[in-house]
């Protein structure tokens, strides 16, 4: 059995599978998901999983580059924000990128996999961009 946070067998995979340069992104439960882009929906009700422990245990596993969030999230405020920004301030999710939802939404046709996740605040979504270990 695995020694790390992350058990989801379809995530694990993902995350072993990524190279350089690579995007996954975590949405809330209303992000749309483009035709083509591989759907992991973890989703099992209201607010569960939520979009912050799904990005830890995310984490836990893939190496981080940069993240692009909508910049409506600083907005709206919605609560991850605050977590968030103390993930950036501790290097955990590298440079920060901020698009307008509607430019994030395009960007995420070009993501490897959506992890949906049961968050249902607005904008509680992040591209994650895969960096390399060495």
């Amino acid at each position: 059995m695995k020694k790390t946070p992350l058990l989801n067998v379809a995530l694990s995979r993902l995350i072993a599978s990524l190279g350089h340069g690579d995007m996954v992104v975590i949405g809330d439960a209303g992000l749309p998901v483009p035709p083509g882009v591989e759907l992991i929906d973890l989703a099992l009700t209201h607010g569960v999983p939520d979009f912050i422990s799904t990005l830890k245990v995310v984490l836990s596993e893939m190496q981080v580059e940069s993240h692009v969030l909508a910049q409506e999230i600083l907005d709206k405020q919605p609560t991850p924000l605050t977590v968030l920004d103390e993930l950036l301030a501790e290097g955990e999710l590298g440079q920060r990128e901020l698009l307008s939802h509607d430019q994030f939404k395009v960007l995420s046709r070009q993501a490897r996999a959506i992890v949906r996740t049961g968050e249902c605040q607005p904008y509680c979504n992040i591209v994650l961009v895969s960096g390399v270990t060495f």
